[in-house]
């Protein structure tokens, strides 16, 4: 059963988005709670855009520090799959914490940061400029290091 749910997982994320994004019925508790469900599915079989999705749904827009936990957990799921939008939304969660769960941590922050750099995230390449330019993030300032990410930035 399992293998299957993951085979229909990239179906049911493309039809969960699809009225996600639908302009029916857009304030329906009814709709919202059918297409939550059906983000749910996907991610919990592994699809990589629907924990990104989800997670950022449940981390910043969900109802209680235990939603936005598990969110930031499907972030993080998705980051190590290697979701630019989940890498840099890690960054964030590691660079300044969240409750009890994702305690600050530089050395991840930049991690997810750095990756979500390389593939072309404006705003980790932004974040790397800073951190670079200025020694955040437990770094000694490196002026080089800040003029590749800088080159990186002018060329997107």
């Amino acid at each position: 059963m399992r293998f299957i749910s993951r085979l229909l997982a990239p179906l049911v994320f493309v039809v969960a988005y699809a009225l996600f994004r639908s302009s029916i019925q857009q304030k329906s508790l009814k709709k919202h709670n059918f297409v939550m469900k059906l983000f749910r599915f996907c991610a919990d079989n592994g699809h990589k855009k629907a924990l990104s999705v989800y997670g950022h749904l449940l981390h910043f827009k969900g109802d209680g520090i235990q939603n936005r936990i598990q969110g930031g957990i499907y972030l993080q799921q998705a980051a190590e799959k290697g979701d630019e939008k989940a890498q840099y939304q890690m960054g964030r969660i590691f660079e300044n914490g969240y409750e009890h769960y994702f305690q600050p941590d530089a050395e991840k922050s930049l991690s997810f940061y750095t990756k979500a750099a390389e593939q072309g995230h404006q705003l980790a390449i932004k974040r790397l400029v800073d951190t670079y330019a200025q020694g955040e993030l437990e770094q000694v300032a490196d002026p080089l290091k800040a003029d590749y990410w800088r080159a990186k930035q002018s060329l997107l």
